[in-house]
């Protein structure tokens, strides 16, 4: 999606021009960019990814895996991608690794948990 959207000229520069503005009963307005919302975006799904890699089963590794080739794919295009030369990008990278690097973790730890119980 990032992509897509960096290919139809949207600056995901973190000072871009703000969406939108509103006013917070502090008083204080809030106005966020594309790459506020996009970053927002990234840490709903990031959350989703966590939850559904607590689930044991037959696809656990597969998705794993997918995950690293997610990641790996998002870091060579933060690096040798103009359009992806953003913090933006970067903190979206950072949270497919985190992704990866939790989902290993959350699945060891739950087979040492049942190799335990059951042994």
């Amino acid at each position: 999606l990032y992509l897509v959207m960096a290919f139809f000229g949207v600056n995901f520069d973190l000072g871009a021009e703000p969406l939108f503005r509103l006013n917070l009963p502090s008083g204080e307005e809030w106005a966020p960019s594309w790459s506020g919302i996009f970053i927002m975006f990234g840490v709903v799904a990031l959350y989703f990814e966590i939850i559904k890699s607590t689930k044991t089963g037959t696809g656990t590794i597969v998705e794993h895996g997918l995950s690293m080739v997610v990641f790996i794919i998002c870091l060579m295009l933060f690096l040798l991608y103009q359009p992806t030369g953003t913090s933006t990008f970067l903190i979206i990278t950072l949270m497919s690794l985190l992704d990866v690097v939790a989902g290993f973790n959350i699945t060891i730890a739950s087979a040492r948990r049942d190799f335990n119980m059951s042994s």
